[in-house]
C-alpha cells in the first residue's frame, strides 16, 4: 500500500477552507491524508498530552511519522537539556508511548544533517540508535553525499538492511556534498519511507540565514515530475509491503497540493479517512 500525506500540519493553508484554529487543523488535515510527519519531536521531546491529543483527534487507522529530536542526530548545536545521551534516548522512547499504544506509530525518522559524512565514528553511532531505539520501527535519512558514493553505496545499503534500519529514499536538488541522490532500494520487507524535499537548487546551495527554510523547499513539483515517480514506486512495491510518501516542499504552500495531484496520478482511494468539515455555506 502507498500512504502519502505531507510534513507537519499547521501550515498546509489549502487544506483549511475555512477558519480553523491551529490546535483543530489536525482533525481536518485527517480527512485529507492518512499520514503525517511529526515535526516538532525534532525541536523538543514532546510531553505525553500532545501525542495523546494528536492520537485521539486521527482516525483509528491514521499513521504517525515522528521525527527524532534534534539532540539525537547532531543538529542542536547549543545546550541539550538531558544530563546524557541515554537519558534522552529514553524521554524520547517514553514520549512515543501514546502513539505505540494506540497502533498509530510508522516509524521514527532519523534525519541526519549534512555535515554527518561516512566515517567509522558515525557508523558506531548509528549502531548507537539503533540498540537505544530498541524495537521502535526506525527510519534512517541522510544528507551527505558520501555515504551513496561509488565506494560505499552498497555498503550502506547492506548495512542499513542489516542493522534493520527503514530506508529513506530521497527526492532533493543535486547540490553537491550536502546532498543524496535518488536511490530506489528497499531495505525492509515491511516499510519503506520517501521524502519530497522539492528541487530548488540555488534554494539547497545559498539559504539565507534568516530564513534558510522558506527558501530551501520553495517548489512546486510539475506534473511531469510527479509521473516520473510513478514508475519508481512501482519498481519499490515490489520490494516492500508499504511506501509511506511524504511532501515537504511546503515553503510556498505547494505540499499539500502535489499531494493531492500524486494521489490522483496514483489512483489511490482512502477508506477510514475523517470526514470532512461542512461549509458554512
Amino acid at each position: 500500500m502507498i500512504y502519502i500525506g505531507v510534513t507537519g500540519w499547521g501550515d498546509h493553508h489549502s487544506l483549511y477552507r475555512y477558519s480553523v484554529s491551529q490546535r483543530d487543523k489536525l482533525k481536518e488535515y485527517g480527512a485529507h491524508f492518512p499520514i503525517v510527519e511529526v515535526d516538532a519531536s525534532f525541536y523538543a521531546v514532546q510531553p505525553k498530552r500532545n501525542s495523546e491529543k494528536w492520537v485521539s483527534e486521527t482516525p483509528a487507522n491514521f499513521q504517525f511519522i515522528v521525527k527524532a529530536y534534534q539532540g539525537m542526530t547532531g543538529h542542536q548545536r547549543g545546550e541539550i537539556p538531558f544530563s546524557n545521551k541515554k537519558e534522552m534516548f529514553a524521554a524520547f522512547r517514553d514520549s512515543l508511548e501514546p502513539f505505540q499504544k494506540a497502533g498509530k506509530l510508522a516509524m521514527v525518522l532519523f534525519q541526519f544533517p549534512p555535515w554527518f559524512d561516512c566515517t567509522r565514528q558515525h557508523v558506531n553511532y548509528l549502531r548507537f540508535c539503533k540498540a537505544e531505539m530498541g524495537e521502535v520501527p526506525v527510519a534512517l535519512e541522510f544528507r551527505h553525499q558520501s555515504w551513496y558514493s561509488a565506494v560505499f553505496r552498497e555498503q550502506t545499503l547492506q548495512f542499513i538492511k542489516s542493522e534493520k534500519w527503514i530506508h529513506t529514499v530521497c527526492d532533493e536538488p543535486q547540490a553537491g556534498a550536502g546532498s543524496i541522490p535518488i536511490v530506489l532500494e528497499a531495505t525492509a520487507v515491511k516499510k519503506t519511507l520517501i521524502r519530497f524535499h522539492g528541487r530548488n537548487v540555488h534554494g539547497w546551495q545559498h539559504p539565507s540565514a534568516h530564513n534558510w527554510r522558506e527558501v530551501r523547499y520553495l517548489y512546486r513539483y510539475t506534473e511531469k515530475e510527479l509521473v516520473e515517480w510513478v514508475d519508481r514506486l512501482r519498481l519499490l512495491e515490489k520490494q516492500t509491503q508499504d511506501i509511506y510518501v511524504l511532501l515537504n516542499n511546503n515553503s510556498g504552500g505547494d505540499a499539500a497540493d502535489n499531494a493531492k495531484q500524486f494521489i490522483d496520478l496514483l489512483g489511490i482511494e482512502y477508506e477510514g479517512l475523517a470526514s470532512k468539515q461542512l461549509d458554512l455555506f
